[in-house]
């Protein structure tokens, strides 16, 4: 009678940390950039307001 070998992973307990240990720094990592984006809101800068022919650039809306 011969014995069959388990076909697991052979270190699946590493599994068990390496997954959620992923998922906890991507999470992380998203919500790093969420408060980035909004801790890092510009000032009003100079801009052209009316649309003159100079050929500037303006803002869509101005939230100035």
């Amino acid at each position: 009678m011969t014995t069959r070998r388990s076909t697991r992973f052979p270190c699946g307990w590493i599994l068990w940390l390496l997954v959620p240990a992923g998922l906890l720094l991507f999470a992380g990592a998203n919500a790093h950039l969420v408060y980035v984006a909004f801790q890092s809101q510009p000032d009003c800068v100079a801009h052209v307001k009316d649309t003159g022919d100079g050929g500037g650039y303006r803002a869509a809306k101005s939230a100035c």
